[in-house]
């Protein structure tokens, strides 16, 4: 007669036995339970990711080194395979997950081939400046979180029309708003609006000024993420860990070889938001650093991102926010007295809700601050929640400067 085993033990075959086996308990070192033990299986145990199972040890998966590419990927059971790559690929990186990667084709990208490739390195291509032309980014970092402060966060129906007919310079036409409203979210409105309206107006001396504090933010960003020199698979990886659409492995090549290493992360973050819909590239790349820690990515580059949107939420930008909406405003500034500006600010409980207050009272009323109050931080701290103003007929609140990343 026959009898289930009892619990810690098993029996995978018929048998005429009186007793089941003794199921392992434990995994060896470097390995992971991949299937518990029960009735008619024992405890089964795989190496971790990145490692082999040779004998009884889990050994590191071989890296081929540059000159050799990938042919078959490490698994828990088989070490990689590396193979030299041939005539018209190249591998620039010590790898254990990269093939080897073709010649760049200089023709096809309008340019000369100036030194041919080999098994380590790509073809080099000179000529005329198309490349740069083509690594061109259609809105940066910058940019983008310049025109995304300026988003209230309530809205009154007409507002957008409102912020039009006070944008200063040529006035973005009502087809292209009506375009703009057709096609985006209340959210995504303003940013549209604002980038028509920048690329409209660049030749203006006020949109001059604003480009000029923004190619100054551009080189601070440059400084955190400039110097980051990303391999292709680590691009790939950061790209893969973006939330939505993803940009495809295609780009990812082109990128490589048509834009700067100093560059190549910008475009295609780029890439990225264009690809799904002019999302906010900054909550895009928060989502992602959330996940890049299962990619094994270089902890010195997470650092470099993390100090990017920092900075991108900081004091500085609300400073370029301020004078774009001081220029918008500038012919109302002289109408209104200072002391009547600073006692609806400092009282913003007493306003009725359709009140119309200048918005330089509302954007520059932080440089006052050092003789009106002493707890200066605690007005940009995260948690703060900000009264309510009113400004143009729209509702407008205080931005939420710093943002929580892990």
């Amino acid at each position: 007669m026959c009898a289930p085993c009892p619990d810690k033990y098993y029996t995978d075959t018929w048998h005429t036995s009186d007793e089941c086996l003794y199921c392992n308990l434990v995994c060896k070192e470097l390995q992971y339970v991949k299937r518990e033990c029960n009735r008619t299986q024992n405890l089964v145990c795989a190496c971790e990711e990145g490692r082999y199972l040779e004998v009884e040890f889990c050994l590191k998966h071989r890296s081929c080194p540059p000159g050799s590419g990938v042919l078959q990927a490490g698994t828990p059971e088989r070490n990689t395979v590396c193979k030299r790559c041939p005539d018209g690929f190249f591998s620039n990186e010590t790898s254990s997950k990269a093939p080897c990667r073709k010649h760049t084709n200089c023709s096809a990208l309008g340019l000369l081939l100036s030194q041919k490739g080999n098994a380590t390195h790509d073809n080099i291509c000179s000529g005329n400046r198309e490349s740069t032309h083509k690594c061109g980014i259609d809105v940066t970092l910058c940019e983008e979180a310049l025109f995304r402060f300026a988003i209230p966060t309530k809205f009154t129906p007409n507002w957008l029309s409102v912020l039009v007919e006070n944008l200063p310079g040529t006035k973005v036409n009502a087809e292209s708003v009506e375009r703009i409203k057709r096609r985006h979210d209340s959210q995504e409105q303003t940013f549209q609006l604002l980038k028509l309206w920048k690329h409209q107006n660049k030749d203006q001396d006020m949109v001059k000024k604003i480009i000029q504090d923004i190619d100054l933010c551009e080189n601070s960003v440059q400084r955190y993420i400039g110097h980051t020199n990303l391999t292709f698979e680590q691009l790939r990886s950061l790209m893969e860990s973006l939330p939505g659409k993803k940009v495809t492995t295609e780009d990812i090549e082109k990128t490589t070889k048509t834009c700067k290493s100093s560059e190549q992360v910008l475009k295609l973050l780029s890439l990225w938001r264009m690809k799904n819909g002019d999302q906010d590239t900054l909550k895009g790349l928060m989502h992602a650093l959330k996940h890049l820690k299962t990619y094994h990515f270089p902890k010195t580059v997470t650092q470099s991102l993390k100090k990017t949107i920092r900075f991108l939420h900081s004091f500085t930008m609300y400073r370029l926010y301020q004078k774009l909406f001081l220029e918008m405003i500038g012919n109302q500034v002289q109408s209104v007295k200072l002391q009547g500006m600073f006692a609806n600010i400092l009282k913003p409980a007493v306003l009725h809700p359709h009140t119309q207050i200048n918005a330089f009272a509302l954007l520059d009323w932080v440089q006052f601050l050092p003789d009106l109050v002493t707890d200066i931080p605690s007005l940009i701290h995260p948690t703060v929640i900000y009264p309510d103003y009113y400004t143009f007929g729209f509702k407008l609140q205080m931005p939420n400067i710093t943002p929580e990343i892990e």
